[in-house]
């Protein structure tokens, strides 16, 4: 079992401009889900709904995408990242911790077309599948308990 089951369930986001990608562990704390995408535009309106998601669902983790470079260099994009995830602390009074995410995209897009999701379907779904393989990677780095 997952040492981190025992103190309620985490949520991985994968923030975007326009979208949000989000999933959320089981309850046993071993696999990720991914949701619907929400709104990335609308920041009071996103931290509204990550708030209630948190309240709603036991949520005592966020782990959030972290675009780094290829070269491993925080841009723009990762500023932007941090920035909200202060917000996100503040807003949720939830632990949220920074996880490289290169190529969760490219990789959510490879699991698409292999399951045969057309380009259009591949679109409202991505999101959500990079997020989930994001908290899966994350899930999986963690130390099990024995038993």
């Amino acid at each position: 079992m997952n040492s981190s089951s025992s103190r309620g369930r985490v949520a991985a986001i994968d923030f975007g401009k326009a979208r949000v990608g989000l999933a959320v562990t089981d309850e046993l704390g071993l696999m990720a889900h991914p949701r619907p995408a929400l709104d990335g535009r609308d920041r009071p309106a996103l931290l509204v709904a990550l708030e209630e998601l948190a309240r709603d669902e036991g949520i005592t983790r966020f782990v959030v995408g972290y675009p780094l470079s290829m070269s491993g260099r925080a841009g723009i994009a990762a500023q932007r990242v941090a920035r909200f995830c202060q917000q996100l602390a503040t807003r949720t009074g939830v632990e949220v911790e920074l996880l490289d995410e290169r190529l969760t995209t490219v990789q959510a897009d490879r699991e698409l077309v292999a399951s045969g999701s057309k380009k259009r379907d591949r679109t409202h779904k991505i999101d959500g599948v990079a997020a989930a393989i994001l908290l899966q990677q994350w899930l999986d780095a963690q130390p099990r308990g024995g038993g």
